[in-house]
């Protein structure tokens, strides 16, 4: 059988042989009674990590974006995102749908930012007839723009604004230390101006499940009953949490080698004859690319070539490619990834 160089997200990493052995030794208890002992352990690891009072394992990222929401927010309120965010785009509208929560889009910037002058429009004045806005949430990598990072002095600006304008602020941190690895900024800072943030263990840090939501204690005392609400409390769940230990202490050590791919890869493909590549070479792992005007095939048709030569691509439009790299893609792989393209485009 081939083996499948797998691009499409991080979220296809496997967990690594020390996370098995973790997890097959993990000391655990009902965690729904806060007695699982990894559990606690590492939601007190991610707290300190990060710079917060407190920190909640969930088992996704999407959860852990709508128990944010919906502990923030009552119902009627509104929440002012990107409308290219996660939260926005792909989460199935849980916020609206399950928590009565109203999105007000505002445009991504090419560098994923929202305007200050675009949130202040947003925000409702106060009148009867209106929703009262609650809440602005930015996501940091920002995944549709490209992987980028938004920047310490961006972060700064938005929580002081928001804090003189009497607002929260949630960051969709899915990637945050993708972030932190390509700014060179500790994490802590990155995250400071912000109210809550939640970052997935099952991305580039390659646990198989879970994501953690930080935030002030008292904060995390309510999603913690958000997250009963939505059906995460998990019991014995210390297996899980055990290699999302390994994948703080160890995998986000190693961010910087799955950048240096991504950087590899994209500057093997802007040879390729066929491909037109983003102008600037990629922040951190995640690679985008389209194809040219005269290939006479839509992405789908030639990521079906490409998976007949083992390499599996994630399709983002008719003509556009995501391709991302992580634990499990070596240095190998990236050269075959490129003459994989080479061969299907070489009409």
């Amino acid at each position: 059988m081939m083996q499948m160089i797998d691009l499409r997200s991080d979220t296809v990493t496997k967990p690594t042989p020390e996370m098995r052995e973790a997890m097959a030794s993990a000391q655990v208890g009902d965690d729904v009674y806060g007695e699982d002992p990894t559990i606690n352990r590492l939601e007190a690891y991610a707290a300190e990590l990060l710079g917060k009072e407190a920190a909640l394992f969930v088992p996704s990222g999407t959860m852990g974006n709508l128990a944010a929401v919906l502990t923030h927010c009552r119902r009627g309120d509104e929440i002012i995102l990107g409308d290219s965010a996660h939260t926005f785009l792909f989460e199935v509208g849980g916020v609206s749908a399950l928590g009565g929560v109203q999105t007000h889009p505002v445009p991504n910037q090419a560098d994923g930012t929202l305007r200050l002058e675009d949130i202040k429009n947003a925000i409702r004045p106060q009148n009867i007839h209106y929703p009262t806005t609650r809440l602005i949430t930015l996501e940091n990598t920002h995944n549709r723009c490209g992987g980028v990072p938004l920047t310490l002095d961006y972060m700064e600006k938005v929580g002081a604004f928001a804090q003189e304008q009497g607002l929260q602020v949630h960051l969709d941190g899915a990637r945050i230390f993708n972030a932190a690895e390509a700014l060179d900024v500790d994490v802590r800072q990155l995250v400071e101006p912000v109210d809550s943030v939640m970052f997935c263990l099952s991305k580039g840090l390659a646990a198989p499940v879970g994501s953690l939501l930080c935030g002030r204690e008292g904060f995390i005392n309510r999603a913690r009953k958000t997250r009963k609400q939505l059906g995460g409390g998990m019991r014995q769940a210390g297996i899980l949490a055990a290699a999302g230990l390994v994948a703080l202490q160890k995998m986000r050590l190693r961010l910087a080698e799955d950048h240096a791919r991504a950087k590899r890869l994209a500057e093997g493909l802007r040879r390729v004859s066929g491909l037109d590549m983003e102008p600037t070479p990629p922040p951190t792992n995640m690679v985008y690319c389209s194809l040219e005007e005269g290939i006479p095939y839509a992405g789908e048709e030639i990521a079906g070539f490409l998976e007949k030569e083992g390499v599996l691509v994630g399709v983002t439009a008719k003509r556009r490619f995501r391709l991302v790299t992580h634990y499990w893609i070596r240095d190998p792989d990236v050269k075959n990834v490129v003459q994989a393209f080479r061969k299907v485009l070489s009409f």
